[in-house]
């Protein structure tokens, strides 16, 4: 189901808020990877992505899988509210016995997961995989993977985008979170990375550079390449942390975990409703 831009931007922040806010209930990080990469997924699972929460085993499905798997606080919430699960659900986060944690688990186990990821460099190997089974089986469904910038540091991201290239895997689009920034460094600085743009084109696919952080660039940027017969990929310039002026491009939000004041100063920043902070209230009632 699509959107117009600004009931997907008004459901980005709120998603945003949610990931925020379940950072500093369950404390766990990777807050800044989650917030560059959310506007992608939104834009994503509301606008091109045909699944069907009622049956997530459709054959026919459209498949998405984050490469990035320490991103998954912020999937978790974009499958909430398509239905997968129950957001009442994510209550349990990164607490002892519960399936959410920092990385996506296993299909089996979580109903809208495509495959466990997190080992960085493995998720654009998979989605070729099944990329390739639906154009032997002659089905029609598109696949969708997220990497970061960082993890194209790692060699199987280029063999699988060579062979992807060599096949005419047109049915396989990948979305580049190019947030500038790995784990203890600069992306360019820690690897050469630039020009990815012109690095993806010389493996052979059709490459377009958006703001990540835009929907509104992202919707045009692939209305102008959807049609193609090749591999496509879209450089998505963000900033880490996106959405939050003290969280943005600001590395130590890999790892740092928001205080209760930082998260109420991000329902104000986000324009979160009273109804929502009213519940984180009551949450850190539950924590005393």
């Amino acid at each position: 189901m699509s959107g117009s831009i600004s009931e997907l931007e008004a459901l980005s922040r709120l998603i945003k808020y949610k990931i925020i806010r379940n950072s500093w209930y369950s404390g766990t990080p990777h807050l800044g990877s989650c917030l560059s990469c959310t506007d992608i997924l939104v834009w994503i699972y509301w606008d091109l992505l045909k699944v069907n929460h009622l049956d997530p085993k459709d054959q026919t499905r459209d498949r998405f899988l984050l490469s990035k798997g320490h991103a998954a606080p912020a999937l978790f919430q974009v499958l909430a509210k398509k239905g997968f699960f129950s957001e009442k659900d994510l209550e349990h986060y990164g607490k002892d016995g519960s399936i959410f944690g920092e990385h996506p688990p296993t299909p089996e186990h979580l109903p809208g997961v495509e495959a466990a990821t997190g080992s960085l460099g493995h998720g654009l190997s998979i989605g070729l995989g099944i990329a390739l089974s639906a154009k032997l089986l002659k089905m029609g469904y598109q696949v969708f993977v997220v990497v970061g910038d960082g993890e194209c540091n790692e060699g199987a991201v280029w063999e699988a985008a060579m062979m992807a290239a060599s096949n005419q895997v047109e049915n396989l689009t990948v979305v580049v979170d190019y947030n500038k920034w790995q784990a203890t460094g600069r992306s360019n600085e820690v690897f050469q990375l630039a020009s990815l743009r012109e690095k993806w084109a010389s493996f052979g696919w059709l490459t377009s550079e958006v703001d990540g952080n835009c929907i509104g660039d992202l919707k045009k940027a692939w209305s102008e390449i959807d049609s193609e017969q090749k591999p496509k990929v879209l450089i998505a310039n963000t900033i880490k942390g996106a959405g939050i002026p003290f969280m943005e491009d600001d590395n130590n939000w890999h790892y740092r975990i928001p205080t209760y004041d930082e998260v109420l100063s991000c329902a104000d920043i986000l324009s979160i409703t009273k109804e929502e902070i009213a519940i984180t209230e009551i949450m850190r009632q539950g924590r005393k």
